[in-house]
């Protein structure tokens, strides 16, 4: 009978105070096409001269902007995002140590530096990056793929002001002292006979008082209700301290609807719904990306949480970088608006945008007859038909003005009589003669641009667009995981921006 034969179980050499004769260097521990190689060489490449200048001489040495630079990059590709993490492996990774050049920031000057000497430079690396990639035919600058998401600010969801808010707390003051002053005439109309007029149409610290003490005066030694001398004392001590505040507040709004109290610059705005369905209503930034191959060629950081009001500003900042508008630019249905339309005409871009319910009107065209955009119109008389055959008049104008200053005109229609009318029920339900709204100008932008988006390369574009430049957000977000800004205020989210989009090209680029 064979026994089983017992194998002596060998361990490889293990000593942690082994002393090497040659040790090894750094640059044999990295392999050749390790991604901090890029990083390295890619850095090296591009002019740092608007970096450079940002220092000042005198003093003691500082660490060097390129060095800096390289381990912020290599950092925020790595998902590392933290400036005490960089700390950290400055000191602990080899790929660290050997873009650091074994120099060991602390988290401080790693913070100081992204914060401070990036600001107003960082675009230009970003830039030289982008013109690289289309040196070497990864990415085309003609066409363009336009999207934005919201991203959570660092910044307190539940301190807030809101700007519905201050004009309601004004009003009420204007209301409360236009009936202290009614009372104080009723009293006292002799005393307060030589004062002129007192309108509360617009209300500040300096009116409020110098009515207040017109009021005191004029009750002087009069029989005062209580609770009179109660309102006119909370008046004096507290309403032209609260005016002032609600200056200030309405300054820092600069036309946004709401701010956050720990970060001034970012606005509540509707985050997607979170696992259990709930509405989001957070403080955030809304941040704009235009791709080719999925390369980021211009980022903006937006307050306004409305995609609309971004495209202009977007396209500007990319004209300023390369010194040339694209060929070529595709978006979804957030950005079709009249003024977008026009500026992207007169730039002479080629625009496949969609406007809101673009998808749900080519349905409706062929099955609602009762849909205003189906009924004849006749531009000699400048009037509507309705499917009964009815004149739809022209009963005035209106005038809008968006959250960029911009101006439309539209027209209002009107039926004469739709009593009786069998249709009626289909048509129109609610009470009165049915009245059409019809931007004529709008319409014929949309028309234009239903034309090119149903035509064969509307449709190539379309289909791209989403692989393009809405799987950019979900690498960032879903495999990155960067769903949340570290750094406060507009011009430092934009550094971090413009950190994340130069780490995402260079991932490309490795790949």
């Amino acid at each position: 009978m064979k026994t089983k034969r017992k194998w002596q179980v060998v361990f490889k050499p293990y000593a942690t105070n082994q002393i090497m004769l040659l040790p090894p260097s750094l640059e044999e521990l990295i392999d050749d096409k390790h991604p901090v190689r890029v990083v390295n060489q890619v850095i090296d490449k591009i002019d740092l001269e608007p970096l450079l200048k940002k220092f000042k001489g005198g003093g003691t040495s500082c660490y060097h902007p390129k060095m800096l630079l390289k381990v912020l990059v290599y950092a925020y590709l790595n998902n590392v995002y933290s400036s005490r993490r960089m700390e950290a492996l400055v000191k602990e990774s080899i790929p660290f140590m050997w873009l650091a050049g074994m120099n060991k920031p602390d988290h401080n000057t790693i913070n100081r530096f992204r914060s401070d000497k990036l600001k107003d430079v960082l675009k230009q690396v970003f830039k030289q990056i982008v013109l690289l990639l289309a040196e070497a035919g990864q990415v085309d600058l003609k066409e363009l793929y336009l999207d934005g998401t919201k991203v959570d600010a660092n910044a307190n969801r539940y301190t807030f002001v809101w700007g519905n808010n201050i004009k309601t707390n004004k009003e009420r003051i204007r209301k409360q002292l236009n009936d202290l002053w009614d009372y104080a005439q009723s009293l006292a109309a002799e005393e307060l006979q030589d004062t002129s007029p007192v309108e509360f149409n617009e209300i500040n610290p300096e009116k409020v008082s110098q009515t207040i003490q017109k009021i005191d005066t004029a009750l002087k030694g009069k029989p005062v209700d209580k609770k009179v001398k109660q309102k006119l004392s909370y008046a004096r001590r507290k309403w032209p301290q609260s005016l002032e505040k609600y200056q200030q507040q309405e300054e820092t709004l600069k036309g946004r609807k709401s701010y956050s109290k720990t970060d001034t610059d970012a606005t509540f705005m509707r985050m997607k719904d979170d696992h259990m369905q709930n509405g989001q209503l957070k403080p955030g930034y809304n941040w704009q990306i235009s791709t080719n191959n999925q390369i980021i060629t211009n980022y903006t950081i937006h307050p306004s949480p409305n995609d609309t009001t971004t495209l202009i500003q977007h396209m500007e900042q990319h004209k300023e970088l390369y010194g040339h508008s694209p060929d070529v630019l595709t978006a979804d249905a957030g950005y079709g608006s009249q003024e977008n339309y026009e500026y992207l005409e007169s730039n002479k871009i080629e625009a496949y945008v969609k406007y809101n319910y673009f998808h749900k009107e080519q349905k409706q065209k062929q099955q609602d007859p009762f849909n205003s955009q189906n009924f004849y119109y006749n531009p000699e008389k400048d009037c509507y038909y309705c499917p009964m055959g009815q004149q739809i008049l022209l009963v005035g104008q209106r005038k809008r003005t968006t959250e960029n200053g911009f101006v439309q005109h539209s027209k209002i229609y009107q039926a004469q009589n739709c009593t009786g009318c069998p249709l009626r029920g289909m048509c129109y339900k609610s009470q009165g003669n049915r009245q059409i709204e019809v931007n004529h100008k709008l319409k014929q932008l949309k028309a234009r641009a239903r034309e090119k988006l149903l035509s064969e390369k509307g449709i190539y574009h379309r289909k791209r667009r989403p692989a393009d430049v809405e799987a950019v957000f979900g690498i960032i977000k879903g495999n990155h995981g960067f769903k949340r800004f570290l750094l406060k205020g507009k011009s430092k989210v934009e550094i971090e921006a413009g950190l994340i989009a130069i780490a995402h090209n260079l991932r490309k680029m490795v790949a």
